[in-house]
């Protein structure tokens, strides 16, 4: 029996290859606001994250997600990052 292909992507931060489905997808939408895309299906440029907080600061500090979603982060959609990663655990 053929096993089911199991989609994998690479977190922006840690550069760690899992699962697409256990990763946090951001898309940086049409209209020019980066966003969380809890569906994984929205259109747009889209990068993922690890569900831990040291991804999340490092992708913002560093700006990975900057790089990786070919766009600026607007100070407000920065903020709302922020506080959607306070909401993270800090370890696996």
């Amino acid at each position: 029996m053929k096993s089911k292909h199991i989609p994998q992507r690479t977190c922006i931060a840690c550069r760690q290859i899992r699962e697409k489905r256990s990763l946090i997808r951001l898309v940086y939408t049409n209209d020019g606001k980066v966003e969380v895309d809890t569906s994984a299906k929205k259109p747009g440029r889209g990068a993922y994250l690890c569900p831990k907080k040291d991804c999340w600061e490092t992708a913002l500090k560093r700006n990975r997600l900057e790089h990786a979603l070919r766009a600026k982060l607007s100070n407000n959609d920065r903020q709302i990052l922020i506080e959607y990663s306070s909401g993270l655990t800090q370890d696996n």
